[in-house]
């Protein structure tokens, strides 16, 4: 039985991705930024499966003490870890970085950049220690280098954290560590809630988009769980939208009415 940690558990993909690690027989840690969240997470998912199987941690993934914790008590309660993901981020509307909150500037470095070397510094030294594990990195738009107006902040941080996916690649060549990255492609999650704050106009044609290459995250999930529960290669990055699909999709648009969004109607 596997043991999986995931940084920002407590809801849109990372909960999702609980959840369908834990209907695949796996143990699983929550986490979150508050005790509060964890907890909530935690109960919801304990009615649907074993809670024995179910630990929640609260972890600030800027707080470098808290996610050293983090490893420690999963370690110690089910007595290995065998995936780490790292999974926290936080989003921003489509804006132009100029005209973006300082605090947001912040959070997001600090989050989507600095949250990913922490967890990745623990999850690669316990790893080392025990001998084994794999530790998997959540891409972004922007991390493969495509640019997209109004998302510079978010996607500068993406990025890095897709630079760091190839560099640890390299750098744990040589042991046993599994290194890879998981790219969901346009989930509709809480961090679209940002998106939501834009003009009108600008949310429609967003929305117009996402009915395209977009899915909801309970399609995603399941399939990105398959996907980190059979690789044995590192190196491998787990994409649920590719190129040849995202055509695919805007060629079949006009014949494939889908409405994403139909619970705001």
């Amino acid at each position: 039985m596997k043991t999986i940690i995931i940084t920002g558990s407590t809801r849109g993909i990372g909960y999702g991705l609980a959840s369908a690690l834990l209907a695949r027989g796996c143990q699983v840690v929550i986490t979150g930024r508050t005790q509060q969240a964890v907890d909530q997470a935690c109960e919801s998912l304990g009615e649907e499966y074993p809670a024995e199987r179910i630990l929640g941690q609260p972890c600030d993934v800027t707080d470098y003490a808290q996610v050293q914790a983090l490893w420690d008590t999963a370690k110690s309660h089910f007595g290995q870890v065998d995936i780490w993901v790292n999974n926290a981020g936080v989003g921003q509307a489509i804006q132009n970085v100029w005209d973006i909150d300082p605090d947001l500037l912040h959070a997001i470095v600090n989050i989507n950049v600095l949250g990913m070397l922490y967890g990745a510094k623990v999850a690669v030294n316990g790893f080392l220690e025990q001998g084994y594990g794999a530790l998997y990195i959540m891409e972004g738009k922007g991390g493969d280098g495509h640019v997209q107006k109004g998302l510079s902040a978010y996607s500068t941080s993406k990025r890095a954290d897709n630079y760091l996916y190839n560099a640890l690649v390299k750098e744990l060549a040589d042991t046993p560590i599994i290194v890879g990255s998981l790219s969901p492609g346009m989930v509709v999650t809480g961090l679209m809630e940002e998106q939501r704050q834009m003009g009108a106009e600008e949310w429609e044609r967003t929305k117009r988009i996402f009915n395209i290459l977009g899915e909801k995250v309970e399609t995603v999930t399941p399939w990105l769980a398959d996907h980190v529960l059979t690789n044995q290669k590192s190196g491998s990055s787990i994409s649920w939208l590719t190129r040849p699909k995202a055509f695919w999709r805007f060629l079949m648009a006009p014949f494939n009415k889908r409405d994403l969004f139909a619970e705001e109607n």
